[in-house]
């Protein structure tokens, strides 16, 4: 008897432990729990502590609230244009009403997905491969609005879409490489061009500004050079003028003038002026007075005779001067023309000198005339 007693005891015991665990339940944070009486939802249980009738109240389903997100395996969609592609897919979704998820719909996560697959078809199927791979942004759009009004009725918000990757077949990713290396190749190849056309731009500014600045500073250099052969010019009239320099020492300057003049393989001809006797007389006076130059002052008064005399002898030394170089120029040429034909050089006669008498005269001058 007293071991049925303790059976008892223990089995009312068990009995009254399960009975105040079914009546207790605890709901962590972010989750909802659907409660059934008899059969028949009778409410939704909140986050923390609460009480049910045991053996009448059960717990349906509960129902995580946070954000999920799930990745749907790929699959295969076919374009405008026929080409199949395999398109991978991330959807983040919540759960905003548990009692509408859990009597609405009996696989709500399953639903999605195949809500998206058949949304996703109809999508990319009225697109070509080309606007499939650069329009992911309206894909999205798209989706996400069709799949928001559908599940809306579920008690689950959608609150983004994405898709992962659109992998077209190999040979059409082989022929999008050749084209995008082609396109790369064309871009670098313009670029190219138009970095060498800039190059040369520059070059030929370059170019022209340096030949400006050459042009003007050739321009500034001459006339600097000008104005300062001007100024030199200048600075010896002057120099000249307000030295009141007298005929000799202008005689004595002429005279050292006629060997450099006479002077030089090119000359060929030495013209005789006929003016150069009237020079010669001017000069006659300069030179009877070289040996009395010294501080070379214009003298007052002259002597006729000597000036004469000086002068006739000046005259008859050029002259004998320039008939030397006539004769060796014709004696050069002679040898030039014999050495050419191949006969022997005549022999040149000299001039004969003109008398002293005749120097300043005019049959003088008529004999230099016609020989020059």
């Amino acid at each position: 008897m007293e071991a049925v007693i303790a059976i008892l005891v223990i089995v009312i015991a068990i009995f009254a432990v399960t009975t105040i665990i079914r009546s207790i339940r605890i709901v962590p944070q972010q989750r909802m729990d659907v409660v059934e009486r008899l059969g028949r939802y009778k409410r939704t249980l909140s986050p923390g502590l609460n009480l049910l009738v045991p053996f009448v109240d059960a717990v349906r389903s509960k129902v995580d609230m946070r954000e999920q997100v799930v990745s749907f395996p790929p699959q295969p969609v076919i374009t405008s244009d026929n080409l199949v592609v395999s398109i991978d897919t991330v959807l983040y979704f919540k759960v905003v009403d548990p009692v509408r998820a859990t009597y609405e719909i009996s696989n709500f996560l399953q639903a999605i997905e195949q809500l998206t697959v058949t949304t996703l078809r109809n999508v990319i199927g009225s697109l070509d491969l080309e606007r499939a791979l650069t329009s992911r942004d309206q894909i999205n759009k798209h989706l996400s609005s069709v799949l928001d009004e559908t599940t809306g009725r579920w008690g689950i918000k959608v609150t983004r879409v994405e898709i992962k990757a659109i992998e077209p077949p190999p040979s059409i990713r082989d022929s999008m490489e050749k084209q995008m290396r082609a396109e790369r190749e064309r871009r670098a190849t313009i670029l190219n061009a138009e970095g060498h056309k800039a190059a040369q731009i520059l070059t030929a500014e370059g170019e022209k500004q340096a030949a400006v600045l050459r042009a003007d500073g050739d321009r500034q250099s001459r006339i600097l050079q000008a104005e300062g052969q001007a100024k030199a010019i200048r600075t010896v009239f002057n120099a000249i003028h307000e030295a009141n320099p007298s005929q000799k020492v202008l005689a004595y300057q002429y005279l050292q003038a006629l060997p450099q003049i006479a002077n030089g393989t090119a000359n060929k001809v030495w013209i005789v002026p006929t003016e150069l006797t009237k020079a010669l007389e001017g000069m006659g006076g300069a030179l009877g007075g070289l040996a009395n130059m010294v501080g070379d002052l214009p003298t007052t008064t002259v002597d006729a005779a000597a000036v004469e005399r000086e002068a006739a002898e000046a005259a008859r030394a050029a002259a004998v001067e320039a008939q030397r170089v006539t004769a060796e120029v014709r004696e050069a040429e002679a040898q030039v023309t014999s050495g050419a034909t191949g006969t022997a050089a005549l022999p040149v006669a000299p001039d004969v000198e003109p008398p002293t008498e005749a120097i300043g005269g005019a049959d003088y001058d008529g004999v230099n005339q016609s020989r020059a």
